[in-house]
């Protein structure tokens, strides 16, 4: 696997997707890596993810809709070992909902034609037609895409990252500086921990709520989830039941599920696919989506000097970019290795 002779020491803060990722594409480089981590891969954010490959809450665009490609490109490889891998290609809806506003053919979570790079990247992506879109739903497309049963993800990248000969550490860290002390290069994928740790301010959480019930025969995911809105819906068939949602409050900071709300999620599913009126309720999960105005992927010296590499601020859409801002972590560590 290691590629390269010449590594670097490299400690990576944070052990979510985007942890994980980074510090994969820099063992499998021939770096020396450790991954420092207070919470288990099964404990994260990411765990907690509906693990749908579909830029959602992030900015920049651009760079979001170039790592979003690179990553389905990735994650569409590794569905040809859906049990390995915990990836699936699988079909379904990105739906507007009526009253939304003029149907003009785009982007359907208000980003305009900002994302249009990425419908014109995923193959056989095409509009819906009014037979394919559930009652109260006004226009929407139709595409095939990886959506990933995230606990069984983690679990294969921890497998990946130790097999390129990377280890993993189950502690916090105090400071960036500590975590670097014995590293050539610091990677910071903190997420939401990147507040205190950087410290950042401009980072905050979007609270998401969900709920997964048993699957009553839902073979295809449905998404109807506004940029800007608290609610959003989508159902998302998992091996371990159907993923329902959800919430996307800003700045609210409870990881305990609402009794309210998860009944509201699951009428609204429930109204674009009745059989999940009944179904058994398996679980309440919440997550705290790590947020910001724009992600921070750059490098910036540690008050001691020693690089870091910034990864932090996906919102929405860690799955969904990870792979791509691994590969662009990559490049960084290999700038600096040759200075």
């Amino acid at each position: 696997m290691a590629s390269d002779t010449g590594g670097m020491d490299v400690t990576v803060v944070g052990g979510g997707v985007i942890g994980l990722t980074s510090a994969i594409a820099l063992a499998e480089d021939g770096h020396r890596v450790r991954v420092v981590s207070r919470d288990a891969a099964d404990r994260t954010t990411s765990a907690v993810a509906g693990g749908l490959c579909w830029p959602y809450r992030i900015r920049p665009f651009e760079r979001a809709v170039r790592w979003s490609v690179r990553s389905f490109e990735v994650l569409a490889a590794l569905a040809e070992r859906p049990q390995e891998t915990g990836a699936r290609m699988v079909t379904g809806t990105m739906t507007r909902a009526a009253g939304d506003g003029p149907d003009d053919g785009r982007a359907l979570d208000g980003a305009g034609d900002e994302l249009a790079a990425w419908y014109a990247a995923v193959p056989g992506l095409r509009r819906a037609t009014a037979a394919e879109l559930p009652e109260g739903d006004a226009s929407g497309w139709r595409a095939r895409t990886p959506l990933v049963d995230m606990p069984a993800h983690l679990r294969y990248l921890e497998r990946r990252l130790t097999a390129a000969g990377g280890t993993v550490e189950r502690h916090g860290v105090a400071s960036l500086t500590e975590a670097g002390r014995s590293a050539d290069v610091v990677v910071n994928c903190s997420g939401l921990g990147a507040r205190e740790l950087v410290p950042d301010p401009d980072v905050h959480p979007v609270q998401g709520q969900l709920v997964v019930v048993e699957n009553p025969g839902i073979e295809e995911w449905l998404v109807s989830a506004d940029a800007g809105a608290a609610e959003t819906t989508y159902v998302l068939p998992q091996p371990y039941g159907v993923v329902l949602g959800g919430t996307a409050r800003e700045n609210a900071w409870s990881r305990e599920p609402d009794p309210a709300v998860a009944e509201a999620i699951v009428a609204r599913c429930a109204r674009r696919f009745p059989e999940l009126a009944g179904a058994r309720v398996l679980a309440h999960k919440v997550g705290l989506r790590p947020a910001r105005p724009a992600v921070r992927l750059a490098v910036e010296p540690l008050p001691d000097g020693t690089p870091c590499v910034h990864n932090y601020g996906h919102g929405g859409a860690g799955v969904t970019v990870s792979w791509g801002c691994a590969d662009e972590v990559l490049r960084h560590v290999r700038a600096l290795r040759d200075l």
